[in-house]
């Protein structure tokens, strides 16, 4: 008997062995993660583990987790700007004395000599709420708002971009600049900081991107840019590339973040956010919610959109379509994706119609240009006006001088659009569309960006 015992357990031990190495389940999907997701969910189980005590401002939770951030950058090659342990600032808390926080800042190095001094800078917001004393049942209990989506995954999401942009510097012309803003809670006073004591080339900051709560793309995944119609052009632009995902433009703010501070020194800026959710500013905000794969998917994109910004030839202008909110003709213009009733033409008020039944039908691809296998996208600006005219077209980013004036041609020449409204008034809109000139690899044959 104690024979046929020790045969079973002979066969037991092996499969025992196997289902205590897999019996924790998440350990059994770690298995198949790509080396991305591996990476993700390695930033934000560490910036959102209960030992940093949910990183309130000025606490050791919060440089804990901007020494992590500063680690990385150095592991990934990525040039530090600010001292070791950070760009320390004080402020004055609601106690009334003085908490120090810190920024951490780091750069990669555009290769273009007219475009390296310019730059583009990605933040990424590095505090949270801290902790919280509750009665429960009488007796006082600690709750850790752990920020595990906000803002561990944009933080993570700021290093693995920051990874991509190092490891593929040669495609950037503009100098990229990440920063993981400390106090951000505190009226943004990290980013206030930055722009207005510590980095002292502000005028030559031509966009900003902020990365904030990007762990719940199952709810969705959005661009806000204040309608800025430069920064808009650019995201619509992304979508005819081939994308894992791809952004909803809207003109409400999901949230209040580090971009508003850009905003003072009239710098365009994109916010990208997984919008909002149930557990925002709870202790349930915790790595469980976060889907990983989705991430990985909105780090491509965001990469892409990176790349695009950094290489455009003209800097995005800040709300290009208004000035002091009037024109030269004293009336207002609104943004053609914020009106109330968009402009239509023939019917559609998708502007890539406008595009498919106007524009590549009666554009030409000049013949010099082929022959000098010239081709890109040329972003045309418009206004149209209150009976429906095209109006003050003008070319806010270049190709060629020959395609400019084609795509600027077709545009002025345009019909009568039906006009736009807000407020149940007519107003004047003001759309920026790319206008795309392709040639095939061989042989140069020509064509446009939207097929029927």
């Amino acid at each position: 008997m104690r024979n046929f015992v020790f045969i079973i357990s002979l066969l037991l031990f092996p499969v025992m062995s196997v289902y205590g190495q897999f019996r924790d389940v998440s350990t059994y999907e770690d298995l198949y993660d790509s080396e991305t997701v591996a990476a993700l969910k390695s930033h934000v189980g560490e910036l959102s583990a209960a030992v940093l005590e949910g990183r309130k401002a000025g606490s050791e939770g919060e440089k804990s987790a901007a020494e992590y951030v500063e680690e990385k950058f150095k592991e990934y090659g990525v040039e530090l700007l600010s001292p070791a342990g950070g760009d320390l600032f004080g402020l004055k808390s609601e106690a009334g004395d003085t908490l120090t926080s810190r920024n951490v800042i780091g750069c990669v190095q555009g290769y273009d000599k007219s475009l390296k001094n310019r730059y583009i800078v990605v933040g990424a917001r590095l505090d949270n709420i801290g902790t919280m004393t509750m009665t429960v049942d009488g007796t006082p209990v600690e709750r850790i708002f752990y920020g595990a989506n906000g803002n561990a995954s944009g933080l993570a999401m700021l290093l693995e971009l920051a990874k991509k942009v190092k490891t593929n510097s040669i495609l950037f012309r503009r100098s990229v600049i990440f920063v993981a803003f400390g106090a951000s809670a505190h009226t943004y006073a990290g980013a206030w900081y930055f722009l207005n004591r510590s980095f002292k080339d502000v005028v030559s900051v031509d966009a900003m991107i902020n990365l904030d709560m990007l762990g719940t793309g199952y709810n969705g995944f959005y661009a806000y840019t204040s309608s800025n119609a430069d920064l808009n052009a650019l995201v619509r632009t992304q979508t005819g590339e081939l994308q894992p995902i791809l952004p909803e433009l809207t003109a409400e703010e999901p949230y209040p973040s580090d971009h508003r501070a850009f905003y003072s020194h009239e710098i365009p800026s994109v916010l990208f956010t997984t919008g909002k959710y149930p557990q925002h500013n709870t202790d349930r905000d915790t790595q469980g919610i976060i889907d990983y794969e989705i991430m990985e998917r909105e780090l491509e994109y965001i990469y892409n959109f990176t790349v695009a910004l950094a290489n455009v030839n003209d800097a995005p202008l800040f709300r290009p379509a208004q000035i002091d909110g009037k024109t030269a003709h004293g009336d207002k213009i609104v943004p053609y994706f914020d009106c109330d009733q968009r402009p239509q033409f023939f019917g559609s008020s998708d502007p890539r119609h406008f595009l498919r039944e106007w524009v590549y039908q009666y554009l030409k691809y000049p013949q010099s240009a082929v022959r000098n296998g010239i081709q890109g996208t040329v972003m045309v600006q418009f206004i149209i006006e209150k009976d429906g005219k095209v109006t003050e077209a003008k070319v806010v980013k270049g190709v060629d001088d020959e395609l400019d004036a084609e795509a600027l041609k077709v545009v002025e020449a345009s019909p009568k659009w039906k006009p736009g409204k807000s407020g149940g008034s007519k107003v004047r809109a003001s759309l920026t569309l790319p206008i795309e000139f392709r040639l095939e690899k061989k042989g140069g044959k020509p064509s446009f960006g939207i097929k029927k």
